[in-house]
């Protein structure tokens, strides 16, 4: 489906008929011979570097390498022209009846239009996502990390990939110690205590109180004045899974469903954080030492001692990781190394881990424990999500912050709706700060990315339908239609929607290699602007409306175009798992 590709084995074809004739000497790579869209479409449809990147081994020009393969791509009945331009690039320029048939493999296609085997042999590939610490709400913050990284797995599994999505809990450190503290205060309060303000360090969310009311309604006052080490894991356990509960429903309300939820706790009790010390002490990546006092740290105000260390900066680390705690428990990077070994164990040759921007010294340590773990048999990718920046009438925006000292999830999606959460999620690059402008998110106009693309599929909902109307006993099907007489599609604008569908195989593939789900909401957008042009030209020129009243041939025709440009909405929307829609209100 993807014509580059196609292309691109037509061209080493070609390059392979020159050296067999003598025009090229033989023994040339043709590996880094490269299919793109030129820089500038008025160049062309289809531009090639191989003339520039097999000139120095083959000791040729590349103009005299680039025109002998255009005289021979020239001759193809689909190629209007090949040209050589500047050093050596050579551009295509195909003829309306290619783009014709790509038109008919949309329609063919269907909703897999674009779905292809690109990762059938990359092995087993885990996207953990989301991971938020299990002490509240899910909040903005965590939103755009979730839709990214939920998009990215269903981009990955579209382009033939074995996916598992997943969180992990991090339930066995001080967050989730803080919050046994947090309730247990809420409890006493619950039982008529006056709490006071909530010490720093601590959760002061209202929602902890229902929490509080619980436990006091099932333990009485059993717990009130006891020592902590009494209540301190019950609570902590109680409230690790009342908190899971929340998360899972809030990620359920922006369509975010993870098909593993892994522990920390889990992973400490059953010992396999000690196997992993023990086996890498083995390897004598463990020693004994004492670090250097942190950046910014005087040398009165620093303490050191004396701990067990990972060798990390063998493996491309800042620092070496202390494995302990002062009180003897294992630091988050201890239990990290054993989570990240544990999905190795489970036979995952690619992991994706997406993280806040405030991670970001992350990056280096994650993959110094993949590489001390599994050298080269595991790729490790950690991407970074910026902030999001919530904005009404230009300003900050105030929302209820029920959660705390933070705007969740249910704010935003209760405000404007799952599908413009989702979609605007995906409007800027991961690595990108992203303003969350709500006016302009409800406006209905050409700046509404959201809006543009919907009412862009609801148009072509809109023009089937009355087509449909008017012509009853007409098959519009999407078979049907695929068999129609594409030949009469000749206007420009009719050529630029084919042109921009056509490039959906290859965007997918792009964007699953290089993990950017961004790049399909991008498409969806200039797809959506292609549409609009040939709409607005309908109502200037009555020559160029769908619906041609005494000429159903160039009807069906333009039905075909309008069907094909509705199933790449679809598809394109799927993927970041946003709902096409029939009507926008």
């Amino acid at each position: 489906m993807n014509f580059f590709n196609d292309l691109q084995e037509r061209i080493k074809v070609a390059l392979e008929a020159m050296i067999g004739d003598g025009t090229l000497p033989g023994g040339l790579d043709l590996g880094a011979v490269a299919v793109e869209p030129p820089r500038d479409p008025e160049h062309g449809d289809v531009a090639t570097n191989c003339a520039l990147v097999l000139a120095k081994a083959a000791k040729m020009k590349p103009r005299d390498i680039a025109e002998p393969l255009a005289a021979r791509l020239a001759e193809a009945d689909d190629v209007v022209s090949a040209d050589v331009a500047g050093p050596g690039f050579l551009n295509l320029r195909m003829t309306d009846g290619f783009w014709h048939a790509r038109l008919a493999e949309v329609l063919t296609g269907g909703t897999e239009y674009g779905r292809s085997d690109l990762g059938a042999t990359s092995g087993k590939v885990n996207v953990e996502y989301v991971s938020a610490n299990p002490t509240g709400p899910i909040h903005v913050g965590h939103a755009r990390g979730a839709v990214y990284g939920d998009a990215l797995a269903s981009l990955l599994e579209f382009s033939g990939f074995d996916v598992t999505r997943e969180f992990y809990i991090n339930d066995a450190g001080a967050q989730a110690e803080a919050l046994a503290r947090s309730v247990h205060m809420r409890y006493r309060e619950a039982l008529g205590e006056d709490i006071g303000d909530i010490p720093s360090g601590l959760y002061p969310g209202e929602y902890l109180r229902r929490l509080g009311e619980d436990l006091a309604e099932t333990k009485g006052d059993a717990w009130k004045s006891a020592p902590e080490g009494d209540w301190l894991e019950p609570i902590r356990s109680q409230s690790v899974d009342t908190m899971m509960a929340m998360v899972r429903g809030d990620l359920d309300a922006l369509g975010i469903v993870h098909s593993v939820f892994s522990s920390e706790m889990e992973l400490v009790r059953a010992g396999r954080v000690d196997a992993l010390i023990a086996e890498l002490l083995g390897r004598d990546l463990i020693y004994e030492g004492t670090l250097d006092p942190p950046k910014g740290k005087e040398p009165d105000d620093w303490e050191p001692r004396e701990q067990s260390l990972f060798r990390a900066t063998q493996f491309g680390d800042d620092v070496d990781r202390p494995l302990k705690k002062s009180d003897g428990s294992w630091t988050y990077f201890a239990t990290d190394m054993a989570y990240h070994e544990d999905k190795i164990a489970r036979g995952f040759e690619t992991l994706i881990v997406v993280l806040g921007a405030d991670h970001g010294g992350y990056t280096k340590r994650v993959n110094a424990i993949v590489e001390a773990l599994a050298g080269d048999k595991v790729k490790m990718d950690v991407k970074l999500c910026q902030m999001v920046k919530l904005l009404r009438g230009g300003e900050p925006a105030k929302m209820s912050k029920r959660a705390g000292q933070f705007v969740t999830v249910r704010d935003v999606v209760d405000e404007v709706g799952m599908d413009v959460m989702r979609f605007i999620m995906l409007t800027r690059r991961n690595d990108a700060q992203l303003d969350f402008d709500f006016d302009l998110v409800m406006e209905q106009s050409r700046e509404n990315p959201v809006f543009y693309v919907q009412y862009a599929h609801a148009r072509c909902y809109s023009v089937l339908k009355k087509t449909q109307s008017a012509m009853p006993d007409v098959d519009l099907s999407a078979a049907a239609l695929a068999k129609a007489d594409l030949s009469r599609l000749t206007h420009a604008s009719e050529l630029a929607l084919m042109k921009s569908l056509a490039g959906w195989p290859r965007t997918v593939e792009s964007a699953a290699l290089a993990h950017e789900p961004h790049r399909i909401a991008f498409y969806l957008r200039d797809l959506a602007s292609h549409f609009h042009a040939l709409w607005t030209k309908g109502k200037e020129d009555g020559s160029l409306r769908f619906l041609i009243d005494g000429d159903t041939e160039l009807t069906l025709a333009r039905m075909a175009l309008v069907r094909g440009c509705m199933t790449g909405l679809a598809v394109g929307l799927g993927i970041i798992g946003v709902t096409p829609v029939e009507e926008l209100r």
